[in-house]
């Protein structure tokens, strides 16, 4: 996997990488973290790309990418980063190798169906460190490099997983690498700050490098137009690019692809159509191109973008409401214009363009379709848990089907490890809101599933549901008992 550009001004980025893969791959095997931040477009996935590319002959990588609308999903960057790994091996070996963790952890993972009681979520991330443990020593001859690509969009499991984990990286053979914004990364929970979390719980042997990546010069500007348009892009028309971009690598590239397809002459004469030129590669300019390109591909793209990551052509089809002849024929178009790569699944070039594309769609729209996305997945055999992310988008409407569904995604979440995943669930089809007879039952599975991480609240819903009918013998002598431990914990 070779970056599709080349990198201009990140010869000290490179040298930190290179120094931290050497000594991983050294006699010692030093692990460590380095965390890369920067702003969207700053050019983040392009240096974790050639990363991978210079450690590929030495080390066995494995890579995973946060998402902004699969925050909601659990484990989602988790199940990214160790299931194309762990499929490699048969189902005993596989067992074998996570030892007494596999009930409470192979169920997270999605490698075994849950059983057995509901799992602790902090006894879920030691059995996830125990695995890649032993994956890390199994693997000394290639050491482990693992890559979180935009960790401000990661789910919260995987968050508190990676914040626990990283503490610890000095005593095993493994690098994480790590690029997030820190501007989002700062508005996600308060309680991580995963690479501040391993400074402070590193050992003697363990390394941390922090290193926040800037904008381009005027110089860099320059060598990056005239590497697409030729030596003789002027240097008025190069600064002007500069200019107009603030020296942002992806919106440079985009500036200068348009021009080409234009065939602006790169001269100063031309300088002054480059700021309209810049405006259709993001906000309302990318949205306007957009749709130019027609209502079907305009339609196709807004599915596309409702679904999120590793987007099927076929599902998206299906909440475009059109063919598979069609789709392809959308597919085509928005790759032409370089709005989404890869055939199937797709995937936007830019999380900027698929922000940009999502937060187009009229809200009464994009609330129809995640209603429809969420019917397909569940029709797909996908399981609830998997539609429970699109439901939580769609507005309460007395929906007794959608209470139904929510409360039996809780379940799955919190058969896994997921309370915080349930809890949303829960909350969710409060708000629909249930028959009278169901609201007992469900601010009791509300009360268990923020037992761990709110007694205050647990002691709140327990105490409402016993208030009220609903509550069979069995559930409410239970509800008793864990509102009597809410209460001795939270005194």
């Amino acid at each position: 996997m070779k970056p599709s550009r080349p990198l201009y001004e990140r010869e000290p980025e490179l040298a930190a990488a290179a120094e931290a893969v050497d000594s991983l791959c050294g006699a010692q095997a030093v692990g460590g973290l380095l965390v890369f931040s920067g702003e969207a477009g700053i050019g983040k996935t392009a240096l974790l790309a050639e990363i991978q590319v210079m450690a590929a002959d030495r080390c066995t990588v494995w890579s995973a990418r946060g998402g902004e609308t699969v925050t909601s999903v659990p484990f989602h960057v988790v199940r990214q980063l160790l299931q194309p790994a762990l499929d490699q091996f048969p189902p005993d070996e596989t067992r074998a190798l996570f030892g007494d963790w596999y009930e409470t952890t192979a169920p997270a993972l999605g490698l075994a169906e849950p059983s057995g009681p509901q799992p602790d979520p902090q006894g879920v991330r030691d059995g996830l460190d125990f695995v890649v443990g032993r994956l890390a020593s199994r693997l000394s001859h290639r050491p482990l490099l693992l890559i979180v690509d935009d960790a401000h969009w990661a789910d919260g499991e995987s968050l508190a997983w990676l914040a626990s984990f990283t503490a610890r990286l000095g005593e095993l053979p493994l690098l994480v690498v790590q690029a997030h914004r820190p501007q989002e990364m700062a508005e996600r929970d308060t309680n991580y700050i995963a690479d501040r979390e391993a400074e402070r719980g590193f050992g003697s042997q363990g390394r941390v490098n922090r290193v926040a990546l800037r904008a381009l010069t005027p110089d860099a500007t320059a060598v990056l137009v005239r590497a697409s348009l030729g030596d003789h892009a002027d240097d008025p028309f190069c600064r002007e690019v500069w200019a107009v971009t603030g020296g942002n690598p992806y919106e440079a590239v985009e500036l200068v692809a348009k021009v080409q397809d234009r065939e602006l002459p790169p001269v100063e004469e031309s300088a002054g159509e480059l700021r309209e030129l810049g405006a259709s590669a993001r906000g309302s300019g990318l949205v306007a191109r957009l749709e130019r390109l027609g209502t079907n591909a305009n339609r196709f793209a807004w599915a596309a973008a409702v679904l999120g990551t590793d987007i099927s052509q076929e599902l998206a089809a299906t909440l475009a409401g059109m063919s598979s002849a069609e789709a392809a024929d959308c597919t085509a178009r928005l790759r032409d214009a370089r709005i989404v790569s890869g055939f199937d699944p797709l995937e936007f070039v830019h999380p900027l363009i698929a922000t940009a594309v999502y937060r187009s769609i009229p809200p009464a729209t994009r609330t129809a379709m995640h209603g429809r996305a969420a019917w397909a997945i569940t029709r797909a055999g996908l399981g609830a848990a998997a539609a429970s992310r699109h439901l939580l988008e769609v507005h309460p409407d007395d929906d007794q089907e959608l209470v139904a569904q929510l409360r039996e995604a809780a379940g799955q979440h919190l058969a896994v490890g997921a309370p915080e995943a349930a809890r949303r669930c829960l909350e969710r089809a409060l708000e629909e809101p249930p028959r009278p007879k169901d609201r007992a039952a469900l601010l009791y599975e509300l009360g268990c599933a923020t037992l761990l991480s709110s007694p205050p609240t647990t002691v709140q819903h327990l105490r409402a549901a016993l208030d009220m009918p609903g509550l069979d013998g069995g559930l409410r002598v239970d509800a008793t008992f864990r509102l009597a431990a809410a209460l001795a914990h939270n005194n």
